[in-house]
């Protein structure tokens, strides 16, 4: 099980509460389901946002395909308006 940080941007840091926060997960499914356990905002936040694991884009992949390594940063990135 891997350990790192999860940093929320925009509509995720306000579902979340916070900027960013410890986790404890082996992928990155696991980890989404970890942190949005009793927090519905989140979740659906989470639901149409875009994901960074250390810089890296997941883009299309099956979240339970992304093994996250020990030190993880992980990033959600809500749908951001404007252009």
């Amino acid at each position: 099980m891997a350990t790192g940080t999860i940093r929320y941007w925009a509509a995720a840091k306000d579902a979340a509460g916070t900027a960013e926060e410890p986790f404890e997960a082996v992928t990155l499914a696991e980890l989404v389901t970890n942190i949005t356990a009793g927090r519905d905002e989140l979740k659906r936040v989470t639901a149409r946002s875009s994901f960074l694991v250390d810089g890296d884009p997941v883009g299309l992949r099956a979240h339970d395909a992304v093994v996250l390594p020990e030190g993880a940063t992980v990033e959600v990135l809500p749908p951001f308006a404007g252009g």
